[in-house]
């Protein structure tokens, strides 16, 4: 008899009940293994004890919440795939989710569609967290994921909290056309006016910091970084 494909493993913390069983019910359906958790402290305890391929937090969670939990697996250098569910929208909010060491994030409500297209993203793209001290840019130019800040000649560049939330997007998204939705998802939360100006001065402000040919303009669409 052929050999049994392995199955994809997701971890899941998720305390709404309703929601952990239809994201579960559906991931299976779609091949894959979900094992869930409904508390900080459990989720702690499954991921010390075992090995999954891509974990699917919720934030606001009973006891340690989703930041706290990855940022100490990281630490504790599990470097598997992460995306954070969450309701929170603030800048400041992802910009403490990313350096907790996600590599993505999805907003409540959303698609299960949107959901596996972005698990599908990260399980192609096999990204790690392996530690790595600084993410080379350009010559003279680097980024600490860690402390998240954009260092040139080994000196700290002067960027305003979008401008480095841009940035961290464009390097968790490298060769990929990001859709102008997709900035303003991430840059402006439900309480701020996404604006096109804006987003247009952040992007010229971030070309000349790293250089114009590392961001290419994709019309009346998006952007794309090179790596």
């Amino acid at each position: 008899m052929p050999a049994k494909t392995k199955k994809t493993r997701i971890f899941l913390l998720e305390d709404d009940t309703n929601l952990a069983e239809t994201v579960t019910d559906f991931l299976e359906e779609e091949g894959f293994e979900v094992e869930c958790a409904y508390d900080g402290e459990e989720a702690e305890e499954k991921l010390y004890e075992q090995r999954y391929d891509l974990l699917l937090l919720d934030v606001n969670v009973p006891g340690i919440n989703g930041f706290e939990l990855l940022k100490a697996s990281r630490e504790r250098g599990v470097d598997t795939p992460a995306i954070f569910i969450t309701s929170l929208n603030a800048i400041e909010n992802l910009e403490e989710g990313y350096e907790s060491g996600a590599d993505d994030y999805i907003r409540k409500p959303f698609a299960l569609k949107e959901l596996l297209l972005r698990i599908g993203t990260l399980l192609k793209r096999n990204f790690s967290h392996k530690p790595a001290p600084r993410i080379e840019i350009a010559p003279g130019i680097s980024y600490d994921s860690v402390g998240n800040t954009l260092y040139i000649d080994d000196k700290p560049a002067n960027l305003q909290p979008k401008e480095l939330a841009l940035l961290k997007l464009f390097l968790t998204h490298p060769g990929e056309v990001i859709a102008h939705e997709t900035f303003y998802d991430t840059l402006w939360g439900y309480d701020e006016t996404p604006s096109e100006t804006a987003l247009r001065t952040y992007i010229k402000n971030l070309r000349k910091t790293i250089g114009k040919e590392k961001i290419v303009s994709i019309k009346r669409y998006g952007y794309k970084y090179l790596p």
